[in-house]
């Protein structure tokens, strides 16, 4: 179950919010379908983005997969533990696998974000 605190994207990203920042990673329905994470290309601190730019590539042992940003905003912090265990996207993809956090520039964005419960909707008509 994702959690309900957080935010979504169609691309299967996630994005917790607290004031300012957000920290953000991919969801467990994506970590599932690319397998096993061997890589995570972070991006650099003080790097800014905007809301569907590349943000991160993640590779697995079955592919490479870009990593869009949910939000526009400038990198204050990366999970420098992806680069010896990016394993830990797979075992905990919502928590010691989160991957950037970004301060935000456009704090409105949020709300063109999916809930828990309409990404749950968006995934059940994947199938």
């Amino acid at each position: 179950m994702d959690p309900q605190e957080n935010r979504y994207t169609k691309e299967h990203e996630w994005t917790k919010i607290e004031g300012n920042k957000t920290r953000i990673g991919i969801t467990a329905y994506a970590q599932e379908h690319l397998g096993d994470i061997v890589f995570v290309d972070l991006p650099a601190i003080g790097k800014s983005f905007k809301r569907g730019e590349v943000l991160l590539v993640v590779e697995s042992v079955k592919s490479a997969s870009d990593t869009y940003a949910p939000l526009s905003g400038t990198v204050v912090a990366v999970n420098d533990a992806l680069n010896s265990a990016p394993e830990l996207v797979n075992k905990d993809p919502y928590g010691e696998g989160w991957m950037v956090e970004l301060e935000l520039t456009n704090p409105a964005q949020t709300q063109d974000l999916l809930s828990a419960e309409e990404y749950a909707t968006y995934i059940a008509s994947l199938a």
